[in-house]
């Protein structure tokens, strides 16, 4: 199959994002078996196999077709072979060399504890307010002077402003309604002062209205190859995506995996069938043990260099992904959509140790744990190591290959207990605790998201960008010494310091209309007749 059209729709959702697959899995601590729960199998079984098996390029998936060329590098691995495990090893030890978890001293020096939620914010989003406001005039200003009627302008938007809109939008998260008007509506059931007092209506629409991101005189060619698709938001995607590594060191592990946004019409939307949300603008992201998002990229579609290069996108993808983290023994963990044997050779070179579900026909895994060749029972548990690395294929429900050069190899053999219910590998036991890095800042971000209805995907994915520089600052904060606070209060929070810093002077006014005269305090009622009345004491 052509790369350009397996690069239109692929299924990015792995099969194993939780491997266990069978709710009748067992766990639990092992010292006599390495890599396995149980110490007492109820029966061990090896079926035979050759003690060794060379490796031949097996039937690719749509991942792996790229054009075979001189120095090709993902075909480095199929010169070596895959043996079956005879003999003791010893353990395997990567050593963690990187900075604790937390805020970075030497950049973010000033932040400490006792820092206000704002103030942990603005490193992130300082100079994109400026940019906000910059270009949203100009884009008003444009719309302006294309006009013939002669429209009477509005003033421009002050970064006072900016702030106010950021802040009420923000706040929006924590209370849905259905309709963007209903936060400034008068019925008694929906009637919320704050917001009216804080900016009208009209303002706040008109700023929404224009909110852009970039001068759209500078439109690159379409028709150039290396034309950007994200060139309407890429300034501020890059801001972000710079301070978020700048101001934070990440755990040691840390998990790749794909987010979506926005379903509306966009030229590179993504349709993905086994995911909840089948549409959308396709993220990749790597996430530390917090959630913290430490660098992230857009998938615009078929990459022309990458393919010169002979290397397949997932491959493309994590190589990018993690050149900030080099040097360092991270363990990183993946999915099926990612793992292959010539990436966890690429990345074991750059000292980025590695832990993943795999596609059983992926270039390079070894053809005797193939499934036409091998018909496993339940609970039986295959290993075939090459150097370091390590492949593995375990039958739960289904068979569940995986591949690791971070795990001691474990026995081979059929473990179950009585009733039938298999013991769950330890390698697979670490793989759901650290795979779930990725869909635990996304579930943090959309508990408030302040993503609403839009045809634009450009405010769509800024709004989502804000939830995740919110939810990054929440993290910063958290990592320096002292109590911590919820996410939800330091959202709120950071919502009054936006506006105290916006309107350090203004005064709440009195709602429209004669105040009552009644007193606000009542110290006993009076009867006269039948009727009770307020008395002042």
């Amino acid at each position: 199959m052509p790369s350009e059209i397996s690069e239109l729709v692929v299924d990015t959702d792995s099969d194993e994002a939780s491997v266990s697959g069978d709710i009748s899995s067992v766990e639990g601590g092992s010292d006599n078996v390495p890599g396995l729960s149980q110490p007492q199998p109820c029966h061990q079984t090896a079926s035979s196999h050759e003690s060794s098996s060379s490796i031949s390029s097996s039937a690719s998936d749509e991942e792996d077709a790229v054009e075979s060329g001189p120095g090709e590098q993902i075909q480095q691995a199929v010169t070596l072979q895959w043996t079956r495990h005879s003999c003791p090893q010893s353990s395997v030890t990567h050593a963690f060399t990187g900075a604790p978890r937390g805020k970075k001293d030497n950049e973010a020096s000033h932040i400490n504890y006792g820092s206000s939620p704002l103030s942990v914010f603005l490193l992130y989003f300082a100079e994109i307010i400026s940019l906000l406001e910059v270009e949203t005039n100009r884009y008003y200003h444009d719309y302006i002077d294309r006009l013939d009627d002669g429209l009477s302008p509005e003033p421009d938007v002050t970064e006072a402003e900016m702030f106010v809109f950021l802040a009420l939008t923000i706040q929006m998260g924590h209370g849905v309604r259905d309709k963007l008007t209903d936060y400034w509506a008068i019925l008694d059931q929906l009637y919320t002062p704050f917001y009216s007092t804080m900016m009208k209506l009209g303002r706040y629409l008109h700023i929404l209205s224009y909110l852009h991101f970039t001068d759209s005189r500078n439109e690159p060619d379409r028709t150039d190859e290396n034309y950007d698709r994200l060139w309407k938001i890429r300034d501020l995607f890059e801001i972000l995506n710079s301070t978020f590594c700048k101001f934070y060191n990440p755990s040691e592990n840390l998990a790749i995996d794909v987010i979506f946004s926005f379903k509306g019409r966009v030229v590179f939307r993504q349709y993905i069938p086994k995911k909840r949300k089948r549409f959308g603008i396709k993220i990749f992201k790597l996430c530390d043990s917090t959630g913290y998002t430490y660098d992230m990229k857009v998938y615009l579609g078929k990459d022309r260099q990458r393919t010169a290069q002979h290397l397949t996108p997932a491959h493309a993808t994590v190589t990018e992904l993690t050149r900030k983290v080099e040097g360092r023994g991270h363990k990183l963990y993946m999915d099926n959509f990612f793992s292959s044997p010539a990436l966890f050779d690429d990345l074991a070179k750059k000292q980025i140790y590695c832990r993943g579900t795999v596609r059983a026909n992926r270039r390079g895994m070894p053809q005797d744990l193939a499934p036409k060749t091998t018909k496993l029972k339940r609970g039986d548990f295959r290993v075939r190591t090459r150097a370091d690395m390590m492949a593995i294929v375990w039958r739960d429900k289904r068979d569940i290959y995986m591949l690791t050069n971070i795990h001691n190899v474990p026995a081979e053999g059929n473990f179950c207990i009585k009733g039938g219910k298999t013991i769950k590998p330890q390698i697979v036991i670490e793989y759901n605790r650290h795979m779930g890095y990725v869909d635990k800042g996304n579930r943090m971000a959309n508990s408030y998201s302040i993503s609403r209805r839009t045809f634009k995907w450009t405010k769509k994915l800024f709004f989502h960008l804000l939830d995740l520089a919110i939810l990054n600052s929440y993290f910063l904060h958290s990592s320096c010494q002292g109590k911590r606070i919820s996410h939800r209060d330091f959202r709120f929070t950071l919502v009054r310091n936006m506006l105290a810093h916006a309107l350090p002077e203004r005064e709440v006014p009195w709602p429209l209309g004669r105040p009552p005269n009644v007193e606000k305090h009542v110290a006993r009622l009076k009867i006269c007749g039948s009727r009770h009345w307020s008395v002042p004491s």
